[in-house]
């Protein structure tokens, strides 16, 4: 079965710096479009960042734009999530998430998935 294990969350001052790894196993990892979502305390999850399979195109949440940057490793089966200048507000359950490539990835930025981790906890404190 599928499995997304993510990795990399803690705590860290505002203005530093994270990086989220998410593995995967269990399905054909380069036909399959990856995504990150979170979810803070008393919200609703939102979209985060996608990548597509190739890696060719990426979409951001525009709070992160600038910030956040997705990048996967297809020999690792490996999704990142690297996050720089962290704010309070990213303060929040970040969940990976994948979905078939031949979704499309706007598939995932309109907060869809067929398959998703259990998530790792990112606090930024001020």
């Amino acid at each position: 079965q599928v499995q997304l294990v993510e990795s990399g969350g803690g705590l860290v001052q505002a203005g530093g710096s994270l990086r989220l790894s998410c593995a995967a196993s269990g399905l054909t990892f380069s036909n399959y479009d990856m995504g990150w979502f979170r979810q803070a305390p008393g919200k609703e999850r939102e979209f985060v960042a996608a990548i597509s399979g190739s890696a060719r195109i990426t979409y951001y949440t525009d709070s992160v734009k600038g910030r956040f940057t997705i990048s996967r490793d297809n020999a690792k089966n490996t999704v990142y999530l690297q996050m720089n200048s962290l704010k309070p507000g990213d303060t929040a359950v970040y969940y990976c998430a994948a979905a078939p490539s031949f979704r499309g990835v706007g598939y995932l930025s309109s907060g869809y998935a067929d398959h998703w981790g259990q998530g790792t906890l990112v606090t930024v404190s001020s």
